[in-house]
């Protein structure tokens, strides 16, 4: 039988458990672990012991997982004594960049993630929560409100999730900068270039130095926070990418770039612990002066992030544990910048962040997904590396070898057939067709949105790889009918791979093009027409209207070139 995530001790006993009778709970000292559990199935029933009643909600969900394999209403006898490697197990996702899900949305991963045993979830926010004196921020986003918030808190809670308010509070400020009201707090608000050469027009990150900026971001979170009951605050703070280059230039040269963004970090701590949160930052910045990170107050939760298999979690892990600062470690689904997802890079970032995480005692363990230049991945993209990540955090040493498809199929597609996890999971490989790959995006993925600004991403590819790649797109999606997946959203999952896989072969087709004639084809032809039609349709079976036709533009090569 498959476990997902696999428990760290199960013993097989001979006989079955009859499941017709609930099981007999008991709540007091069982593993000796918080969170943790025994669950023993036997012929003369079925009993939970847990060390508190979040160790017994799992077991609880360790015993559905098994009696969804189970035909006759019972189960194998047998032993499992389990708890978690990482008290904080997470899922980050990114409603700002352009997708923000319904309700319904929201409360089916809700579900899924409390089944893999996930306990905290944040939803990354840069304007998409509907403050009421900044209308003109989040008026055409679909924005989350105050009382959807608070549906999601108790509804997170009942589940042994803890919903952590998010809000970025100093760089990817670029929603609220453009609007005059906002604009004079800008650090460059007449644009920058970013450090990988692409021109961003207008502000992005907030003067650190104007006390106008801790005055807005201390009304947001006067707002925001009151909405959840948890007392940790995400407030972001990352790639502040134009400081120094703006109203701050001269400060930056005086004491240093990661001195002058210390200093207002500082500021928001202060903030935060005045309203009697915990904060969390993302730690990039930081981390380009280590010799800074013993400054930093231990009341606060660093956000060690980083996306590739090789990120360097050991050394940056190494350099917060050393300075006495609690930390998570952060890595990713790798769904972004892709469209069919990146299996390979995905798996061993997870493992990455999660072996390295236990080896300097990280608290906890954030797994983000993200939406960068239009989140036009589709949501089922992202289930690998959800339940992988889920995996990895909760036992490591059980779970580091597990058969994701195998998972997949069983506890997330729910497929008969057995067929939609390795699809899935081929899906996301597809890749591996050009040779030299990029760091944190697909190639195949500028093939499709690319305009002259990012020809240097895509170019290199040869008519050949451009082949190949589309002729692995083609055998992955191959079995795409067979599927018997028993969920109320099959036939959508499979449309969604549909157009994922027709985005790929149109940035295969653009690519050739390109390589034939000599120049870039646009995009105004009659099969993006027909993918963008199915795109559109597809983004409102899952998510609100907002940021719907600023991904559509992604598509169509109308929208400005910025990464995020």
């Amino acid at each position: 039988m498959i476990l997902l995530p696999r428990p760290r001790l199960l013993r097989w006993q001979s006989g079955v458990a009859s499941t017709v009778e609930p099981p007999g709970v008991t709540i007091g000292r069982a593993t000796g672990h918080a969170q943790g559990y025994i669950l023993s199935a036997a012929p003369a029933g079925i009993r939970i012991d847990a060390d508190d009643e979040a160790g017994a909600f799992y077991a609880r969900q360790t015993l559905a997982q098994l009696i969804r394999q189970s035909s006759d209403g019972a189960i194998p006898a047998m032993t499992i004594e389990d708890w978690p490697d990482f008290p904080v197990r997470g899922v980050m996702l990114d409603i700002s960049r352009d997708k923000v899900p319904t309700m319904a949305t929201l409360l089916s991963l809700i579900d899924l993630f409390a089944e893999l045993k996930i306990n905290q979830l944040q939803l990354y926010t840069e304007h998409t929560f509907a403050y009421a004196q900044h209308q003109e921020v989040w008026k055409d986003a679909s924005p989350i409100t105050a009382d959807e918030i608070r549906q999601l808190d108790v509804y997170c809670r009942e589940r042994f999730i803890e919903l952590v308010p998010n809000q970025n509070s100093f760089g990817h400020m670029e929603r609220w900068l453009k609007h005059p009201r906002y604009e004079p707090l800008a650090e460059k608000p007449d644009g920058f270039t970013f450090p990988w050469g692409t021109h961003h027009v207008g502000g992005f990150s907030l003067n650190p130095l104007d006390p106008r900026s801790p005055e807005l971001i201390e009304g947001l979170f006067d707002e925001l926070l009151p909405n959840f009951t948890s007392k940790l605050f995400n407030v972001g703070c990352d790639e502040t990418h134009d400081l120094g280059l703006g109203k701050s230039k001269a400060e930056v040269e005086r004491r240093g770039k990661e001195r002058v963004y210390l200093d207002f970090l500082l500021k928001i701590h202060d903030a935060v612990a005045r309203r009697g949160r915990t904060m969390q930052f993302w730690g990039d910045i930081i981390l380009h002066k280590p010799e800074l990170i013993p400054e930093l107050p231990k009341d606060l939760i660093a956000l060690n992030w980083g996306y590739e298999f090789d990120h360097p979690f050991d050394k940056e892990a190494a350099a917060f544990a050393s300075a006495g600062v609690p930390f998570y470690v952060c890595p990713g689904t790798g769904s972004w910048l892709s469209i069919s997802g990146q299996t390979s890079v995905a798996l061993g970032n997870l493992k990455n962040a999660a072996e390295n995480g236990l080896k300097h005692g990280a608290i906890g363990y954030l797994n983000t997904d993200w939406g960068d230049y239009g989140h036009l991945q589709y949501l089922p993209i992202s289930y690998l590396g959800f339940a992988a990540g889920a995996a990895y955090s909760w036992c490591y040493e059980s779970n580091h070898d597990i058969d994701i498809a195998d998972a997949l199929n069983v506890h997330v597609f729910r497929d008969r057939s057995g067929v939609m996890g390795k699809l899935v999971h081929d899906f996301g490989n597809v890749h591996h067709g050009v040779r030299e790959r990029l760091k944190s995006s697909a190639r195949m993925f500028w093939a499709l949105v690319g305009g002259e600004d990012r020809l240097r991403l895509f170019k290199e590819v040869t008519t050949e790889e451009f082949e190949d790649v589309e002729s692995r797109v083609d055998a992955a999606l191959a079995p795409l009918d067979r599927p018997q997946m028993d969920r109320p959203d099959a036939q959508l999952i499979k449309e969604e791979l549909r157009n994922a896989a027709d985005m790929l072969r149109y940035g295969c087709e653009r690519g050739r093009r390109r390589l034939r004639e000599g120049r870039l084809p646009d995009r105004h032809d009659a099969a993006m027409a027909v993918i963008v039609a199915e795109h559109r349709r597809l983004w409102l079976a899952r998510n609100r209207p907002g940021g719907l036709e600023e991904s559509v533009a992604r598509l169509t090569g109308a929208s400005p070139a910025t990464v995020f």
